[in-house]
């Protein structure tokens, strides 16, 4: 080494980022943390070569581990209202935070906001927020004066997250309804917008028939949304006509004949063939377990909590986002720090 690269030789924080869930997320945290633990040590045919290349750019020391901390205490008064404490406070501060929560359920997004706000409060050097799923999204704009746009209202609530040291929290979410609702955050928050469909692009690649496979949107949105994952492709696009009470799909671009198709959309609440989030109310999912109308295969992710039971029925199948924000973990958040 010459005089002149001993003078520009850098020192990195090679420190662990500590990791913590909501319980409901618990196992694929864990996944997570052992997927990167892999990653980190070349133990796996499928470390992501562009976020490791990233990595090595930076530095020889390479991505950063991970370490799941499970010391949040999850109690309730006896009112029902939560009862929380974090148990490694000192172990934390000066650190690295990521913490994994899901909303599926109003009743559980109370406790996660108290959590999140302490973070910082309790001196995390930086903090990321991963929330799969979004729930208010499909409640992004008023189009009749009365309408609430609980999107604004959660977003809002997730923008108090305090400053850290290294600046605003950043919030990862996977396949957001609508592009346009990261400007519901403000300035203090970083929104980062993920998809779960490269997940998909690999699952087809494993079918017999993938040189006939055709991608079908059920509306513009969903093209709009999703069409730039299939550039090689003519994509097929429905478009939704009322006729009184009922509601009947065309198709209006596109030829399905003789292809093998494959629906694209972010959610499902009635029917669909590939989703991020599988949220199925009133147990819909059931209707296709034993449908007249049969699926080869319904992909649905983990971004919501009862996606990991649902998947154990035909013809779900379950595309875990666990290699998606392992991948994404590697490529940004575990860089060292200098």
């Amino acid at each position: 080494m010459t005089k002149h690269q001993s003078c520009i030789k850098m020192s990195f924080d090679e420190s662990p980022v500590l990791l913590y869930a909501h319980p409901s997320m618990s196992q694929l945290a864990q996944e997570i943390v052992d997927k990167c633990t892999l990653l980190h040590t070349g133990q796996t045919n499928s470390s992501p070569k562009r976020s490791i290349e990233r990595s090595l750019s930076f530095t020889t020391a390479g991505p950063r581990s991970v370490e799941f901390r499970e010391t949040i205490q999850w109690g309730k008064f006896a009112d029902g209202f939560p009862n929380l404490f974090i148990k490694d406070v000192k172990y934390m501060a000066g650190k690295d935070v990521i913490f994994i929560g899901s909303f599926h359920s109003p009743e559980i997004i109370f406790e996660q906001l108290s959590v999140l706000y302490m973070f910082p409060r309790y001196l995390a050097r930086s903090f990321h927020f991963i929330l799969p799923y979004f729930p208010t999204g499909t409640m992004e704009r008023v189009d009749t004066e009365g309408q609430i746009a609980t999107a604004k209202t959660l977003a809002t609530l997730l923008s108090a997250i305090p400053l850290t040291t290294k600046g605003p929290a950043q919030i990862c979410v996977f396949d957001i309804h609508a592009l346009q609702e990261r400007f519901y955050f403000s300035e203090s928050i970083i929104p980062r917008l993920e998809s779960a469909v490269p997940l998909l692009l690999k699952e087809v690649q494993t079918l017999e028939d993938k040189e006939r496979i055709a991608f079908a949107f059920p509306d513009d949105g969903a093209c709009k949304r999703f069409h730039h994952f299939f550039p090689e492709q003519e994509p097929i696009t429905c478009v939704k006509i009322r006729d009184g009470s009922k509601r009947i799909v065309k198709v209006k671009d596109g030829n399905p004949e003789g292809k093998h198709v494959i629906i694209i959309d972010d959610l499902v609440q009635t029917v669909s063939a590939y989703v991020t989030h599988p949220v199925f109310p009133n147990n819909s999912w059931q209707r296709f377990v034993n449908s007249d109308v049969k699926f080869e295969n319904f992909w649905i992710t983990d971004s919501i909590p009862h996606g990991r039971e649902i998947a154990k029925h035909k013809p779900f199948k379950l595309l875990s986002l666990c290699e998606s924000i392992a991948e994404m973990l590697m490529g940004y958040d575990l860089l060292p720090y200098q």
